[in-house]
């Protein structure tokens, strides 16, 4: 584990222009950088690096973070890959501590899978590149397929001859532990012969461009020798959560904001050698949530290309309602008859193809839509002109029967599929269209989505309800920068809060005043504004309203307690998705106050130093405002009391708390005083 002290010296020395401008082209605007965003297509900039505060943030698609974020979400490492990314850019030596025989021999056995699949991978390639068999077997498929030797090393191909166990004897002569490639699924169960053998082969990748798995093909015609074998699931390989070539392709599914999705990995790789680079597979497996995600992250939008006639492809397409769910527009392309992602590039260029997907992309709802229509249409024998005729005449014989069950089954699937849209519109808008193409009532339809809506609402429900809470002490207190539970916390893209509680916005600055100047020290006080901020508001800090400000400044107070800093990072880094968001969004705001006005037109602020600089007053008049907020409450309260008492008839009592209420106004006047802020009269 890399101890905190080295996290702390990494990013310290870390400067995020100097890290981005390695991947983005970057020019200077006012006190900040701008350039295009790498994680969504767009031809205006909006993607804003703030070297003063070490963070950047894209205005266009809400992506933001500091430098260790932002290579997690660009080249898909994990939080220590990162700090060991910036580690070597900026040549710090770690020394990582000690960890527990547990969590040290779980990382030694992750990595060491890692290594001797990278020992398979240059064995595969060694042995199609520098031998007979391999030559004429493996190199002349793959130059027979129209590869190149730049995409064959691109993809890692490589190919196990036919011999009962070479990798085996060579990885033994290499001093790997048998037990290794067992568990990894190269050698048999009982460690005596290769998996692998008369296969060319594909490496499978992980995010950070390690061989995870392999998938090997037969050349041989034998139909009773499987055409795909895989390797089985491991500790560093999960089938549900990989997509073939996503490593290769990341960069450019979100340069393209798309994602292209096929079924084999010849498709894959003859239309990323097209120039076409922005495509995965799912290695003939239905979509998982797991892959979903993993494009999400990438990008919102997903087409799929099929080959094969449309009668046949129903089932498939009812496999695609969980891509609905992860709210992904989903377009489906079907390729000509006969022609697979491979073959057709091959054959019209890679030009022609992309107009192809074009032109022919389908809103996965309105073809299966449209598939429906055309099996109502194919019943010869009633001449239904709508679906509704169809569904409204009675079945006659067996035949009709069955037909029947079917299209209602269908209509069911559709429904159910319209159902999965998380956007309420758009929900709407294709229960419009549907209703258009079945001749069914739209209202009628609605009431079919709404009801299946609610249900899984209500499956959702109880299934959080029955999920344990964490624990207060768990709940309540972040991490330190470089635990591992920040590892894999992405930044969440909903707003965190809506300002819709009473004291929502002076909550909101006081958050912004931790988030901030947290850590700096007041002038000619041995105190940091944290400190000050904190210890003045002690005993309101339950009063707050919004439970996202409430859980920050609980975070702040108990990190004090523990004797630690309050810094920016703390926020930017912080395990919580909606409090990393939040402080981004404090921290780098779409506007500037620009230095022309000083330095080309000579007209420096006249009243009052740079925001920047002025912290102290700033806080000042932030914390007033929140205190007569909480006292006016107060107030509200206590007039209740009043009146509740005078009601009663209790003197004493009614006397006390008009006591109460004189002394409440007296501060609050006070301090409105103080401050020069204006009362206003309560109703």
């Amino acid at each position: 584990m890399i101890p905190p002290q080295t996290v702390r010296e990494i990013l310290d020395a870390t400067r995020i222009e100097e890290v981005v401008e390695e991947f983005v082209p970057l020019r200077r605007r006012g006190v900040n950088l701008l350039g295009l965003c790498p994680f969504h297509a767009e031809r205006t900039p909006s993607f804003h690096v703030n070297p003063a505060r070490n963070i950047f943030k894209c205005f266009g698609c809400g992506k933001g973070g500091d430098a260790v974020t932002f290579l997690m979400e660009h080249e898909g490492f994990t939080y220590p890959e990162a700090l060991r990314w910036l580690a070597r850019k900026y040549r710090i030596d770690i020394q990582e501590v000690e960890r527990s025989p547990e969590e040290l021999a779980a990382q030694q056995q992750a990595e060491s899978l890692f290594i001797v699949n990278d020992f398979a991978a240059r064995h595969f390639q060694e042995q199609m590149l520098n031998t007979d068999e391999g030559k004429s077997v493996a190199l002349s498929y793959f130059r027979q397929r129209g590869l190149t030797e730049e995409t064959i090393q691109t993809f890692g191909l490589g190919y196990a001859p036919d011999q009962r166990d070479l990798l085996l004897q060579r990885a033994r002569q290499a001093s790997h532990d048998v037990g290794m490639l067992q568990k990894v699924g190269l050698v048999s169960a009982d460690g005596t012969r290769d998996f692998f053998r008369a296969r060319v082969i594909f490496p499978i990748h992980s995010l950070s461009g390690k061989v995870a798995a392999f998938a090997g093909r037969t050349l041989s015609s034998d139909k009773n020798i499987p055409k795909y074998i895989n390797s089985p699931e491991s500790e560093i390989y999960s089938k549900s959560k990989t997509l073939y070539g996503m490593y290769q392709a990341k960069k450019a599914i979100r340069k393209k904001d798309e994602c292209i999705l096929v079924e084999g990995y010849m498709d894959v790789i003859s239309l990323f050698q097209a120039g076409i680079e922005n495509v995965v597979a799912s290695s003939g497996t239905s979509l998982t949530e797991g892959q979903l995600q993993l494009i999400r992250r990438n990008t919102s939008n997903l087409t799929i290309l099929y080959d094969g006639d449309p009668a046949g492809i129903q089932a498939a397409l009812r496999g695609l309602d969980l891509a609905l769910a992860q709210d992904l527009n989903v377009r489906v392309v079907l390729l000509p008859q006969g022609e697979d992602p491979d073959s057709y590039v091959q054959r019209i260029g890679a030009s022609a193809f992309e107009q192809y997907v074009a032109t022919h992309a389908r809103d996965v709802i309105l073809l299966k839509m449209d598939l429906l229509l055309d099996e109502a249409r194919r019943d010869s024998e009633r001449r239904a002109q709508t679906f509704k005729d169809l569904l409204a005449s009675s079945p006659k014989d067996s035949h009709d029967s069955l037909t029947f069950k079917n299209l209602t089954n269908t209509l069911e699937d559709l429904v159910a599929s319209i159902a999965k849209v998380p956007d309420p519109a758009l929900r709407s808008t294709y229960v419009g269209k549907c209703a258009q193409y079945t001749g069914l009532g739209e209202q009628t339809l609605l009431a079919e989505v709404e009801k299946i809506v609610r249900a899984d609402e209500r499956k959702r429900a109880e299934r959080d309800r029955r999920q344990p809470e964490k624990a207060p002490d768990q709940a309540e207190v972040a991490p330190p920068p470089g635990e591992p539970q920040a590892e894999e916390a992405p930044l969440a893209e909903k707003q965190p809060s809506t300002l819709l509680t009473p004291d929502g916005f002076q909550e909101r600055d006081i958050v912004r005043l931790l988030v901030q100047f947290g850590s700096r020290e007041l002038p000619g006080e041995a105190i940091t504004v944290a400190e000050w901020i904190l210890a003045d508001i002690e005993d309101l800090l339950p009063e707050f309203d919004d439970p996202l400000y409430r859980r920050i400044v609980r975070d702040c107070y108990a990190r004090l307690l523990q004797g630690q800093s309050v810094e920016q990072r703390f926020f930017v880094n912080h395990p919580s998705p909606e409090v990393a968001q939040l402080a981004l969004e404090i921290l780098h705001q779409p506007w500037e106050y620009s230095p022309n006005w000083e330095h080309r037109w000579h007209l420096p602020l006249q009243n009052q130093p740079m925001p920047e600089e002025n912290a102290e007053a700033d806080i000042q008049h932030a914390l007033a405002i929140f205190k007569i907020r909480k006292l006016n409450r107060l107030l509200e309260q206590n007039k209740k009391r009043i009146k509740a008492a005078a009601a009663s008839g209790d003197v004493q009592e009614e006397l006390k708390y008009l006591q109460i209420n004189q002394k409440i106004e007296d501060a609050r006047n006070r301090l409105a005083q103080r401050f020069g802020i204006v009362l206003f009269p309560r109703k």
